[in-house]
């Protein structure tokens, strides 16, 4: 059994990078854990109690709920649209998430872990924390986000924290449940230098979870952070049917590191009190920063998840994120960072290696590739491969995705770097055929075995590489290509390219540049140089958008006896692609060669413009195509 969580996420903003972060990750795990074979339940979802939100609720003329269920449902959608694949998005407005926080209080309170008394402090609205006068910065400031505080004085329940202080460091200390192990040891710290019992209700406000009806004490609602933490179990229907509680304890709870000391000192404890099993890990990572830079709405830095992947596309993001920084971490996004991590490694070593192992096999031997022979030839190549595929699954389940990634990265190197040191075309040459195809079969083995590894970071990536290559990306090939070491035969088939390079805006802006001059320079010509122009009418094969480009549309035109030409041209705000299909257009043929975006165009289409209106310049009548112009 595997429990992946995230934490729930607050609902007084949208999602962000960091919230996009602790989700793939969790997803990554999920995945990876299915793969195997093991039964696996993921969760995610939205904390949606407190004060905070009864604030913004008020400032947007929202109930507390009206505002609840909005913020909820765009974390679900992103979520969907980014295909992650949880088994449940649990809101802490459920009813049945309700009814156990109530049980548990009840639990807890019958135990003699709950009693009634008054709290006073410093009270942080943001951080739903209270704080003493010593913690606070400038007298009165939060430590945590350096907000002002507000001194509190009010009837609340406690729990009993400090009767598990010595079993939470015997925790900590046999089981090393913190990842990494530095966060353990400021944990370890704090718990050492005294718990005191916490305040879990509130009086102050009126949208949370009401106290149980036989408590009669309906003024309090509970505490965001006893409610929140309720739902690893709430979810798996502790309290009620109990329907997935098999799936308990969580095998991983993934956390920023902010809340670390929630989940590694408060939840242990409510747990111990439940009498319940605690789970096998709590990992913190890091928070990110842009281009070096703390993110705040006032920079206007906050990187939107949505627009990354809308322009670079979700595998490409999901594997920076995972790729990027050692788990535990803080990080930095740039676009320089990701545009490199997207040419160099998704595009040269993955990308490219499919193309040639497509474009070998087709060569060589029918697009069928057997490996008899690999074993006899590259035996050696076969062991280091292994070993770098040990190494990536080693790395991930000790939660270092970035180290799993790198691993299986040297694979694909190994790959490449042995169709350059073999050289097949020679091998071919000088009738080593076996060998050849051995080598083939050698490469097309790695890049399976990589890809079935690759599936839980980057899984419709890899099974394009599957579909490709003809074979099932399955829990039954996780055993026989990866735990078995077995070698498979292949039949391949075109793929479109994986990850096309990326140019830089510098690059693109040179070419536009460089365009404009082309075209100041043909403002006045003779007839002689006009008969260099060679215009011809062709046929619109297919028309598809550029991804990254708002301007770009790029085409497939046929030309005189069937010659397929791809041409560039900046009309998508005035066309759609598929209306385009089938249409004549009248194109420059003898235009040098450029490079836009990234993507090779060869020609240009003629079109007029003017007052921000476009027609492209077409026959009046239907006449065969490639008819020359002029």
């Amino acid at each position: 059994m595997r429990y992946i969580t995230t934490p729930i996420y607050y609902v007084n903003d949208v999602a962000h990078i960091g919230h996009a972060y602790t989700t793939i990750i969790a997803d990554t795990f999920a995945r990876f854990y299915r793969l195997k074979g093991h039964e696996t339940y993921f969760l995610t979802g939205t904390d949606e109690h407190g004060q905070k939100i009864e604030q913004a609720a008020k400032l947007k003329n929202f109930t507390p709920k009206e505002y609840a269920d909005e913020i909820s449902a765009e974390f679900k959608k992103l979520w969907d649209e980014f295909d992650i694949s949880y088994d449940k998005f649990i809101r802490t407005t459920d009813e049945n998430h309700t009814l156990s926080v109530q049980k548990a209080f009840s639990k807890m309170f019958e135990k003699g872990d709950i009693y009634k008394g008054v709290y006073e402090g410093f009270y942080c609205v943001s951080c739903e924390s209270y704080f003493t006068q010593t913690q606070l910065v400038n007298g009165c400031h939060c430590p945590d986000c350096g907000k002002k505080t507000e001194l509190l004085k009010e009837e609340s329940y406690f729990f009993k924290l400090s009767n598990y202080q010595d079993k939470i460091l015997k925790w900590y200390k046999e089981q090393e449940p913190i990842i990494p192990k530095n966060k353990a040891s400021e944990l370890i710290n704090f718990v050492e230098g005294g718990l005191k019992d916490l305040s879990i209700t509130r009086t102050s406000f009126e949208w949370g979870v009401k106290l149980p009806k036989e408590l009669n004490d309906d003024k309090h609602v509970v505490y965001v952070w006893l409610d929140a933490l309720m739902n690893y179990i709430s979810a798996l229907g502790w309290g009620n049917d109990g329907q997935n509680m098999k799936f308990w304890p969580a095998h991983i709870h993934f956390v920023g590191k902010d809340i670390l000391r929630f989940h590694a000192v408060y939840w242990p404890a409510f747990l111990m009190s439940l009498e319940l099993p605690l789970p096998k890990f709590i990992a913190a990572h890091g928070w990110w920063t842009k281009d070096g830079e703390k993110m705040s709405k006032s920079k206007g830095n906050v990187i939107s998840p949505k627009e990354v992947v809308d322009i670079f596309g979700l595998e490409s993001f999901r594997y920076f994120l995972l790729r990027e920084v050692p788990f535990g971490n803080d990080g930095d996004y740039s676009q320089k960072a990701l545009i490199t991590r997207i040419n160099a490694e998704l595009s040269n070593e993955l990308g490219n290696l499919l193309n040639r192992i497509i474009g070998m096999s087709a060569k060589y031997s029918q697009n069928i590739i057997e490996s008899k022979n690999v074993q006899e030839f590259f035996n050696e190549e076969l062991k280091e491969c292994q070993a770098y595929l040990q190494n990536a699954i080693s790395f991930l389940e000790n939660i270092q995705p970035n180290r799993y990634l790198e691993e299986l990265f040297k694979a694909l190197a190994l790959a490449n770097l042995s169709i350059s040191k073999y050289e097949p075309w020679n091998l071919i040459k000088n009738n080593e055929n076996a060998k050849a195809n051995a080598l083939v079969a050698l490469c097309a083995n790695i890049l399976a075995k990589v890809s079935i590894l690759l599936f839980a970071a980057m899984p419709k990536t890899s099974l394009k590489i599957a579909k490709a290559l003809s074979f099932e990306i399955s829990t039954l090939n996780y055993k026989k290509i990866i735990e078995e070491n077995k070698l498979l035969n292949f039949k391949t088939q075109i793929c479109e390219v994986l990850f096309p390079k990326i140019e830089s805006k510098e690059e693109n802006k040179q070419e536009s540049k460089q365009q404009e001059q082309q075209t100041t320079n043909l403002a006045q010509i003779k007839i002689d140089d006009f008969k260099k122009i060679e215009i011809k009418v062709a046929l619109v094969k297919e028309c598809e958008n550029i991804e990254g480009s708002e301007k770009l549309l790029k085409f497939k035109l046929e030309l005189e006896n069937g010659e397929i030409r791809q041409v560039l041209s900046g009309i998508a705000k005035f066309y759609k692609a598929n209306e385009l299909i089938g249409k004549q257009v009248c194109v420059i043929t003898n235009l040098k060669k450029a490079k836009i975006f990234g993507h090779e165009s060869q020609g240009m289409i003629l079109s007029a413009e003017k007052n921000g209106k476009l027609t492209l310049i077409s026959p009046e009548s239907f006449i065969e195509n490639g008819a020359l112009i002029g």
